[in-house]
């Protein structure tokens, strides 16, 4: 399995960030960590090689960058405002510096996301703010309500950034196109989470495939086995 390891300067972060590349050709998956994850967690707990048949036979590339939510929503040392803030940065930079350019490589107009735990945050949220660049969004056990992190504080970058506030009222006509996989254990923390997820879809008559895993809790071995078989559904 092919792996390329980039170093570069965002300009988007005013910071220096780092991806993993796993794969020669395929459609590209943007693959998102966990909570304080970087760009190796999902390499280091056996997440990419649980899809290791589809990279190495050149159906996906996955693209693993860092996370910086110990510079947003979980650095309690700054102002909940400037929390949401920098999040609204890092969105911008996925997009600018991350699938735009790999959508002018590769010759197309969308790619995929997926992430465990709050991965799935990320993967949902980007997903729901841009349908227009996002064919399928694979949640694992996701969270999609940044509330908590704030403290009570609450303005555009919130409301834009927390998609069970923003989805209800999104009408882009991409999202009843998008290919949407809500996973999630039986005895899951984020099971109430993916409920409440389902109902806002179910409501806008978006389809989506509700996927909940029966004797299965919120951990490594869960998303180990359901990503190789959404990744079956490209």
């Amino acid at each position: 399995m092919k792996e390329q390891h980039h170093t570069w300067y965002s300009p988007t972060l005013s910071k220096d960030i780092e991806m993993l590349v796993f794969g020669h050709a395929g459609y590209p998956v943007i693959l998102f960590p966990t909570t304080m994850g970087k760009h190796n967690e999902c390499k280091d707990m056996k997440l990419v090689e649980s899809v290791r048949w589809f990279v190495e036979q050149g159906k996906v590339q996955i693209y693993c960058p860092d996370g910086i939510n110990e510079l947003s929503w979980y650095n309690k040392k700054i102002h909940p405002s400037q929390r949401a803030k920098n999040h609204e940065w890092y969105d911008q930079f996925i997009m600018n510096e991350i699938v735009n350019p790999i959508c002018q490589d590769k010759g197309l107009s969308k790619v995929a996301v997926a992430g465990p735990s709050f991965g799935g945050y990320q993967a949902s949220n980007f997903a729901f703010k841009h349908p227009e660049k996002v064919s399928h969004m694979f949640s694992m056990s996701g969270a999609f309500d940044i509330k908590s992190f704030v403290d009570g504080h609450y303005d555009n970058n919130v409301f834009f950034n927390n998609p069970i506030d923003f989805l209800p009222g999104n009408n882009h006509p991409d999202l009843w196109k998008m290919k949407i996989i809500l996973g999630v254990g039986e005895w899951d923390i984020c099971l109430e989470a993916n409920q409440k997820m389902a109902q806002i879809l179910r409501d806008k008559n978006i389809p989506f495939w509700y996927d909940v895993r029966k004797w299965a809790k919120h951990d490594w071995p869960l998303w180990r086995d359901m990503f190789p078989e959404y990744l079956s559904k490209l």
